[in-house]
């Protein structure tokens, strides 16, 4: 069902050369974050203690940071507010040596006469676990988009597969660069996040050259700027209604979903909108910037189905005894 028609080509490679400075400023402004601000890792990577505390009324911080004074083990630890007033995570970059002690314990001890409170969640991860879960999620990144430029490369061509490749750089470094500037942790679900982002602007701009590549071998025209954007408007209500149904989805998790998941659906939120973006005005242009030739892609095809009626016919001589 179509939800939106269009009787006219938009001209989106018209506004190509506009969106390629508005991204490259965009990308080179995330990585002047990353190199000065950097990524503010979560326990997952950085390693320490969490403990999470729920009062029964407005968590009193003052008083909690006065009590935690007095027990080394919780030295530089910080106090922040964890969805509500009335709710904290203690994080602390140490953790104790000894398994027989109870971080949940010590803090109950720390903590008392502050008020009525519940001890809600503690975790642990050791600097060295940390830093190994470090290692193997960049890993994973760049597994994945080894594998994307593969399979594009081999489905498509190369200039596609790098066009893809760099609209998946373009997307991860703006969610990298949105999350270095929010402060949020980073830890396993925003990893996730991540990973989500590469399968859903790659899945978008798999659809976008599925169109461009129906389109120069079916159409008349030999421009390939006009071809992607008849593709890309062909498109568009497809990549309309997908993107603001998962947007919609993504931005209730991040308003509603509590803040253990608020990490998971701010670097998504990102992604989507960025994903979809680079779909049409990174993939496609960059596409245009490699001098794909349809004049030559098509002899290619033309030569192609010469050469599978040439085997066919010597085949069919062959099976009837005709040499």
């Amino acid at each position: 069902m179509e939800f939106f028609k269009y009787t006219k080509t938009f001209n989106f490679m018209g506004k190509s050369k506009l969106a390629m400075v508005f991204s490259i400023v965009l990308v080179l402004a995330s990585y002047a974050l990353l190199a000065t601000k950097g990524l503010n890792y979560g326990v997952d990577f950085a390693g320490g203690t969490v403990v999470q505390v729920k009062y029964n009324s407005v968590a009193p911080i003052d008083d909690m940071r006065e009590k935690l004074k007095s027990n080394e083990l919780f030295d530089n630890s910080s106090i922040t507010e964890f969805g509500s007033p009335d709710e904290v995570v203690i994080r602390m970059k140490t953790t104790t040596g000894d398994v027989t002690v109870d971080i949940g314990d010590v803090t109950r001890e720390a903590l008392s006469g502050t008020g009525e409170f519940e001890v809600r969640r503690v975790d642990i991860v050791g600097p060295k676990v940390g830093s190994e879960l470090k290692e193997k999620g960049i890993m994973s990144l760049v597994l994945a988009v080894l594998g994307i430029l593969i399979y594009v490369a081999f489905r498509f061509e190369w200039r596609f597969a790098v066009a893809s490749i760099v609209a998946l750089v373009h997307d991860v470094s703006i969610a990298l660069g949105a999350l270095a500037l929010s402060g949020i942790d980073v830890n396993l679900d925003v990893l996730a996040a991540l990973l989500t982002i590469l399968g859903y602007s790659l899945n978008d701009t798999i659809i976008v050259f599925d169109r461009i590549r129906e389109g120069v071998v079916s159409s008349k025209n030999i421009e390939l700027s006009e071809i992607i954007d008849e593709s890309v408007t062909r498109t568009l209500a497809r990549t309309t209604l997908t993107s603001l149904t998962t947007f919609f989805v993504v931005f209730t998790l991040f308003m509603f979903g509590g803040e253990i998941i608020h990490p998971f659906a701010f670097t998504l939120l990102v992604g989507v909108v960025v994903g979809t973006y680079s779909s049409i005005f990174v993939a496609s242009p960059i596409l245009l910037a490699f001098g794909f030739d349809v004049k030559n892609y098509h002899q290619k095809l033309a030569d192609k189905a010469k050469r599978e009626a040439e085997k066919e016919k010597m085949r069919a001589q062959f099976e009837s005894g005709v040499m």
